[in-house]
């Protein structure tokens, strides 16, 4: 079994059990979320696709922990000006566990 669902703007394909990142939300380690925006369920060889969502599926996860992403490095300069800025991001990201998806 596994599902289609949009977390926070993300569009992921996840299984039961199934660890994955997401740019960052609100909630602490430990605390059980549930999305409601699920795309696409397929069980076996029934799939339910849903315009724009599946009525009555949702997406439940828990949070893992909060971390930030690779760092970005960021270069732009101007030739034969002596122009030059390096800047450097990272995201902050959110672990999740799907622990159940229901139909």
């Amino acid at each position: 079994m596994y599902a289609i669902v949009n977390i926070n703007g993300i569009q992921t394909q996840v299984t039961l059990d199934a660890v994955l990142e997401v740019p960052r939300l609100k909630g602490e380690p430990g605390q059980s979320l549930t999305f409601d925006q699920v795309l696409l369920v397929s069980k076996g060889d029934t799939v339910a696709i849903g315009q724009p969502y599946v009525k009555g599926a949702s997406l439940t996860a828990e949070v893992v922990d909060h971390l930030r992403g690779p760092k970005l490095r960021i270069f732009k300069f101007k030739r034969r000006r002596e122009y030059r800025r390096r800047r450097g991001h990272r995201d902050e990201r959110t672990r999740l566990r799907v622990t159940a998806i229901q139909v």
